[in-house]
């Protein structure tokens, strides 16, 4: 530690080649956040939001690994049935100089198809996807506010969030590029915007119906052609 001349401020000497750990709450910009990161391969999941960084709890299989693999295997079939689509896991997106985010699950166009999310020399995401989704049981007060406002921001179209201890699902879809509104909700379906043909049955979802969830994805994407 150094202590500057003339003044109370403390500074840690860090040696070269070295980044300090990330911490909660740190205040960082989207590049010093990078490195930080990097610098520690232990860590599983970390991100800045509005610069601020969050890290990652302990995960329940109740509350998010069982819930993430119903969503996770949606996404996936749906990727795999519609041409131009990309589906990714906790996959790192830079979505601006204030905000990196490691949504649970997303779904994304190819360059091909227009998509404006595309893969930096590192394999980063840059941009905002085309839909975001996220489990939320102890992350919920931040994926349904701060992660929710960053990802309006920066242009994300859909936004979904699955809070798993309220048994709700949320999926939001953005309106004149400024505002969220909340997608309809018909007999415990919603159908997405921007993807023709995912339509996801929450209700059998929040039941953790999987194999129900997937027959009425499969009926809704034979319907879309």
């Amino acid at each position: 530690m150094k202590v500057l001349a003339g003044a109370s401020i403390v500074e840690p000497v860090v040696e070269a080649g070295l980044q300090p750990d990330l911490s909660n709450g740190d205040h960082l910009t989207s590049s010093v956040f990078l490195a930080r990161y990097e610098a520690m391969p232990q860590v599983k999941k970390a991100e800045l939001i509005q610069n601020v960084v969050y890290m990652a709890s302990p995960v329940s299989a109740v509350h998010h690994g069982e819930p993430d693999n119903i969503l996770q295997g949606l996404l996936f079939y749906y990727a795999q049935s519609v041409r131009n689509t990309i589906a990714a896991t906790n996959a790192t997106v830079r979505l601006g100089p204030d905000d990196v985010i490691q949504p649970d699950a997303l779904l994304r166009k190819s360059p091909a198809a227009g998509g404006g999310c595309t893969p930096d020399a590192k394999g980063y995401l840059v941009g905002p996807p085309e839909l975001v989704a996220e489990i939320a049981a102890s992350s919920a007060a931040i994926d349904l506010h701060e992660k929710r406002d960053s990802c309006r921001r920066a242009g994300v179209l859909e936004y979904l969030v699955w809070d798993t201890s309220a048994r709700q699902i949320h999926w939001w879809a953005l309106e004149d590029g400024e505002s969220y509104a909340p997608i309809p909700v018909t007999d415990g379906r919603a159908t997405s915007r921007g993807f023709p043909g995912l339509t996801l049955d929450l209700a059998a979802m929040v039941a953790l119906d999987g194999r129900g969830a997937l027959e009425v994805l499969r009926a809704a994407l034979e319907q879309a052609g």
